[in-house]
């Protein structure tokens, strides 16, 4: 760890102990988008990143503040679950993989769970998606700059390289984070916040559009545009919500009518996809067929080689593939129980979001739609999923998703609503006092 990654640490995690609950997780989230995985502190077999740090402090926090969750819910525990068998396979694999492993749980299930201590109702995410619109500005700033001059600015950090990938005459900037398709897949899930917003607060929406639109079109990736595409698509059927079961089995019978009818199977549609030039799609499309005729291999607590799967590799490990699937990753670290089990976690997500708009019924249609847009997003994960695994930190923003949907599950009144009842109050009581008069 660099002096500049030294200071940002000690900064930041000065201020999340010290900031008020419901800004705590602010500290995490600007860690993740800003500092690289070059900036490591070892102890010994583990390597401590700056959010690994910062994990750590804000449980230190959470216990010295006697913080904690209200109650455990469907998705915690599917993540318990899952983050057990995950530790518990790495018997099956090298005798190095529970380091790994318990680094990844400590990372992710941290995260998570400090975000449920953090963020615990509406008006808790209505504020980490203000702050997101201008946290990443700079971000954007740096990676347009990236696309345009060919240099990272980030790679002073270490971790990322400062030579930017040159594919097809485009630069694709990728900054702090390890590839472009991470640092698009970022900018794609802030988007929709800015949408959100736009209503009430147009200047924090313009700033969100920039920042967020500017990330993804700099990253010059087809896997974050599509998944802005799935959360539009998302959005869009807002008002056909009292049909989205029927929405749900057309979508499941034109996927089967797909496949009856195509050549390939129906996941190679991928392979046609190209929006911004130069995509990997039909590498994807074969990774999955591979992985399934090499089920044998894997179904049961993972493997750790898969280099026959595909005709080509990665430089840094000559004993795997690229899985450049999140579901598949799941699959070679744990088989098909872990792959289940992450699964579950998201099944659990969405179950939390029909729940929470059946629960709120009689809340205002701001609140409902916060509800209905975080379950868009949490949909476009799920589709990016299938051409990215997110193994950098770029995954803490897909926990943040997670932990957003539990708190609303029992959406509380916006404070601006608060405030209008208050004063209809007030001119109703002075209307009854001068007819007294």
């Amino acid at each position: 760890m660099n002096a500049i990654g030294l200071l940002f640490t000690l900064v930041f995690s000065a201020f999340l102990v010290a900031l008020p609950r419901r800004l705590a997780a602010i500290p995490l989230l600007i860690g993740a988008a800003y500092m690289t995985r070059g900036q490591v502190l070892d102890i010994g077999p583990a390597h401590f990143d700056v959010v690994r740090i910062l994990v750590t402090v804000g449980f230190f926090r959470a216990v010295l503040k006697e913080e904690s969750i209200t109650r455990m819910n469907s998705i915690d525990r599917m993540l318990i679950l899952w983050a057990i068998w995950l530790i518990v396979s790495s018997a099956f694999h090298t005798s190095e993989a529970w380091v790994f492993r318990a680094g990844m749980v400590w990372t992710e299930l941290g995260c998570y769970f400090l975000f449920r201590i953090f963020v615990q109702d509406a008006e808790d995410v209505l504020l980490i998606f203000k702050v997101l619109c201008v946290a990443l500005i700079p971000v954007a700033v740096l990676m347009l700059l990236e696309k345009s001059t060919g240099r990272n600015y980030f790679g002073v950090l270490g971790g990322t390289s400062e030579v930017v990938d040159f594919r097809h005459g485009h630069f694709r900037a990728r900054g702090s984070f390890a590839h472009a398709i991470l640092a698009g897949s970022v900018g794609a899930t802030c988007f929709p916040m800015a949408l959100y917003l736009w209503k009430k607060y147009h200047k924090l929406a313009l700033a969100g559009l920039f920042s967020t639109v500017g990330i993804i079109l700099a990253s010059t990736s087809s896997g974050p545009i599509m998944m802005v595409l799935f959360i539009l698509f998302g959005l869009v059927i807002w008002k056909l919500r009292k049909y989205l079961g029927a929405i749900r089995w057309l979508g499941i019978t034109a996927v089967i009518a797909l496949d009856v009818v195509m050549k390939d199977p129906v996941y190679f549609l991928m392979a046609r996809i190209d929006i911004s030039g130069g995509s990997q799609g039909w590498f994807r499309a074969r990774l999955i067929q591979s992985s399934i005729e090499h089920l044998d291999e894997w179904w049961l607590a993972g493997t750790d080689y898969t280099r026959h799967w595909m005709s080509s590799g990665i430089p840094a490990n000559s004993v795997s593939a690229d899985i450049t699937n999140h579901f598949l990753g799941m699959g070679v670290m744990g088989g098909l129980p872990l792959m289940f089990l992450f699964i579950m976690v998201l099944v659990a997500g969405f179950g939390k979001v029909g729940r929470a708009l059946r629960e709120n019924e009689s809340a205002s249609m701001e609140q409902r739609f916060l509800i209905w847009t975080l379950g868009t997003i949490l949909f476009g994960h799920v589709m990016n999923f299938w051409s990215i695994s997110l193994f950098d930190q770029s995954v803490v923003f897909f926990y943040l998703i997670l932990a957003c949907i539990s708190a609303v599950q029992v959406a509380k009144p916006f404070a601006v609503n608060v405030e209008v009842k208050q004063s209809v109050g007030r001119m109703r009581q002075s209307r009854y006092v001068s007819r007294l008069g």
